[in-house]
């Protein structure tokens, strides 16, 4: 059983191999950024020394997928950060961005709450689907940095696969009725 409040613990062996100690298997980086992606913390450190080497291996994650063509981190971006490092500048960005992306999660996850509640046809079946392509889309926006809200529970019934045509004549009804009233509402 994992515990999700605690980092998921990597050992680093002198071979270079990473353990998750959690699973007793060897990961590989393209594993621990599935496990961030999940939203799991991890923490990394050499088996010898002790040594947190965290930083190192996300740095190294980040960079990989920048060389392959996600690019999230634009050259200015990339260039100031460069500058930052021989710059009085530097004791600032850390925290700079570290808001910055929890105001990015925020308002991303906000954006969603009102699109729940803004719109009544949340309550109709089939939008769980819908909702999930558009949580689909920010998480590719955000190259899968962006999470669900926590505890959020779909809105409205979920609509199984089996309904019976009677169950289809009602929602086709419901749905009739429904365009009614908008299209009465936007005359």
């Amino acid at each position: 059983m994992t515990d999700a409040t605690n980092p998921l613990l990597i050992k680093r062996y002198a071979s270079r191999r990473l353990y998750n100690t959690e699973t007793s298997d060897y990961v590989t980086l393209e594993d621990i950024s599935g496990f961030i992606s999940e939203g799991r913390d991890v923490k990394i450190v050499d088996l010898k020394s002790g040594d947190d080497l965290t930083r190192q291996y996300l740095l190294q994650i980040v960079a990989e997928r920048e060389s392959k063509g996600e690019s999230v981190l634009p050259v200015a971006v990339l260039t100031d950060l460069v500058r930052s490092y021989t710059s009085q500048a530097s004791s600032v960005v850390p925290q700079f961005l570290s808001m910055s992306f929890d105001m990015l999660r925020d308002s991303q996850s906000k954006v969603v709450d009102n699109m729940a509640k803004a719109n009544p046809m949340t309550q109709m079946p089939g939008m769980e689907a819908f909702r999930a392509q558009q949580e689909a889309f920010f998480k590719a926006m955000t190259g899968g940095q962006w999470t669900s809200p926590i505890g959020e529970k779909p809105e409205g019934p979920v609509v199984e696969a089996s309904e019976s045509k009677e169950d289809l004549d009602a929602i086709k009804t419901q749905l009739a009725d429904l365009q009614q009233k908008l299209s009465k509402l936007s005359k």
